[in-house]
C-alpha cells in the first residue's frame, strides 16, 4: 500500500514481510540435496563380537587344543612354548589323540595378528577345520 508523500506512519498500517516465498525455497533446495545425495555403503568385514555373558576362559575339561599367544607373541601349546615353524606338527600329533577336538586361540590384545592367521592357516593344513577364537 502506498503512502502519500509527507503522510506519516499509522498505527494500523499491515505491513509485514511475506516468508512464504523463502520457505518455498528453502524446500525445494533441501529436496534437491536429499535426491542428489549419494549413498555409499563402505567394504568391510562383518564381525560378530562374543556376548559380554559368555565365559572368557576356556572349560578345562573339555578336550580342545588350546593354542595362546602371549603379548611378545610366544606361542603357547599344552603348557610349553613352540616355535611358530612346530606348529603345525603340534597340531597334527594333538589332534591324531583326539579327532574331534577343536582348536582355540586365545591371543593377547598386544599380539600381532600375523601370528594368529599363521595358527589358523597350520590348523587348517593339519587337518582341523573347527577353529575358534577365545578371550583372554
Amino acid at each position: 500500500m502506498r503512502r502519500p508523500f509527507g503522510s506519516s506512519r499509522g498505527e494500523n498500517d499491515d505491513e509485514q514481510i511475506n516468508l512464504t516465498p523463502m520457505l518455498d525455497v528453502v524446500f525445494i533446495m533441501l529436496i534437491f540435496f536429499i535426491v542428489t545425495a549419494t549413498f555409499v555403503k563402505e567394504v568391510g568385514l562383518d564381525v560378530n563380537q562374543p556376548d559380554q555373558d559368555r565365559p572368557k576362559n576356556v572349560d578345562p575339561d573339555k578336550k580342545s587344543i588350546v593354542v595362546r599367544i602371549s603379548s611378545r607373541d610366544r606361542i603357547i601349546i599344552g603348557g610349553r612354548d613352540v616355535d611358530w615353524r612346530s606348529v603345525r606338527a603340534n597340531i597334527e600329533r594333538l589332534h591324531a589323540e583326539s579327532p574331534e577336538a577343536p582348536v582355540v586361540i586365545q591371543p593377547h590384545e598386544d599380539s600381532r595378528t600375523e601370528t594368529m592367521i599363521h595358527i589358523m592357516d597350520s590348523a587348517r593344513l593339519a587337518g582341523v577345520y573347527n577353529i575358534s577364537l577365545a578371550g583372554t
